[in-house]
Formats: C-alpha cells, structure tokens, sequence
C-alpha cells in the first residue's frame, strides 16, 4: 500500500484568508501522509516546516511549467520542500493535434534531463484532453513517446475521459511511467461536481491496484457535498479499505 496525500486545490476556499494553518492542521488530525501543494505566504521552507511539525509530509511540488530560464528554481523550490517528485500541467491547446504536442514536447524536454540530473522525477498531470483520440492514439501516447524523460502524475477520474477509457486500464498501460496517482472519483459526466472518493463511478480498487506509484494523491476539483467531509469520507474509504496509508487508522 502507498502512502496518502491530499492536493490542496481540493481545499483552496477554505484555506482562503489565513485559514490555511486551521486546514492543513485538520488534515493531520485526519490522518494524512502528506499534502501536494505549497505557499499560503509561507517560502518554500517555511511551508515544508510547518508541514512537518504537524507529523505530514511535502509529497510532491506541483508547479508552473518550468523554461530553460526558470528551471533552476524551479528545482531550488522542490529542493526546500524536500520532495523528489516534480509536476506541471498543460490546457487544451497543448493536446489539440500532434504538431501542437510535438512543439509542446520540445519545451518539455528542453528542461525535462536538467530536472532528471538533478536527481528529481519530472511528470505530467492529465486532464480529460491527454486521453483523448488524436490522430488514431491517445494524445498522452503521442506526448510519452517525444518526451522519453517525462512521467506522469495520472489522474484516474480525468484519464477515463468521461467513461471513454477504463482509469485501470490507463494506469496498467502507462504503469512504467506512472510516479503518481491522483485519487480521484465522481459521476464521469461533463461538468459534474465529483464524489468522495469510492462513491464515484470510477473503480478506484482496480486503478490503485494496478499501479506502483511513489504516492497516493486524493483530489477533488468541485464536489456537490461539503468539501472537508468528502476529503474525511474520502480518507476513510480508501485507508479503511486498504487501498492506502495513512497516519491513523480507521
């Protein structure tokens, strides 16, 4: 079993104004591992310590995608939240053809073996748009193929694409790639909130089960309940079922 993180875009209403020492410690009480996430008007090392202190973990540092003029920061701030996992993320423009990949992978691997040198893993986090069709392959197909050095941080509910693909099927597939797991459920219909997680439509036993992620990494974009008691339901679910790790049992 992997360890349990939470992204903190699930909780980024509640954590507004300086509510964010009150969540993160709520988090902790809960029982996660580690949280995905960082600032909150703290430096990088101010956030790993206060993480720390509460008994979680800086799981990994989710950030903007880095150039060749900003990469070395971008190293420096994984570095002070002492993670060894990196990711970053792209909209649908990136996705929309292979010409628009093959341009968007150039800019990747301009950075991706700098970050790899630096003894730091290096991934993508999907949407529904990197798991569609482009030009008879799945768009993540083509993008892992022109960036040999790039892994992913697979989303489970994003990668079934609306119930186009399997999220177990995704994760068997890309399972050598695959450095994390970003636990995550809902109806699998457009524009719909999602669920705690287990609640969902996503088979979540099948894509946890079929991975080997560093960690496991509950998120929640919208949810149509009250957000802290999905994260509590969500926790409860997925360590009361053995599916994760956290700090306190169920």
């Amino acid at each position: 079993m992997k360890p349990l993180s939470i992204q903190l875009y699930t909780l980024r209403d509640a954590m507004q104004n300086g509510n964010h020492l009150p969540v993160l410690q709520r988090l902790a009480d809960i029982g996660f591992k580690g949280v995905e996430g960082h600032g909150f008007g703290m430096s990088f090392k101010q956030f790993r310590q206060t993480t720390e202190d509460m008994g979680m973990k800086v799981s990994s540092y989710f950030g903007d995608v880095p150039t060749l003029e900003t990469v070395h920061q971008f190293i420096e701030n994984a570095r002070d939240l002492g993670v060894s996992d990196t990711v970053c993320g792209f909209g649908t423009k990136e996705f929309a053809s292979v010409d628009a990949i093959k341009e968007t992978a150039k800019q990747l691997n301009e950075v991706a073996q700098i970050i790899r040198e630096a003894g730091l893993s290096f991934s993508l986090h999907n949407h529904y748009w990197e798991f569609e069709i482009v030009e008879g392959r799945l768009a993540i197909e083509w993008m892992l193929d022109e960036c040999p050095l790039v892994t992913l941080e697979l989303d489970t509910y994003w990668a079934t694409n609306f119930g186009a693909n399997r999220a177990g099927d995704m994760v068997t597939k890309f399972k050598d790639r695959v450095k994390l797991l970003h636990v995550k459920d809902g109806p699998m219909v457009r524009d719909e909130p999602m669920t705690a997680a287990g609640s969902g439509k996503v088979d979540l036993v099948d894509a946890i089960r079929g991975g080997d992620p560093n960690w496991l990494i509950l998120e929640m974009d919208f949810c149509a309940t009250d957000m802290m008691e999905a994260v509590e339901q969500s926790y409860k679910y997925l360590v009361g079922n053995g599916l994760a790790v956290g700090n306190k049992p169920v």
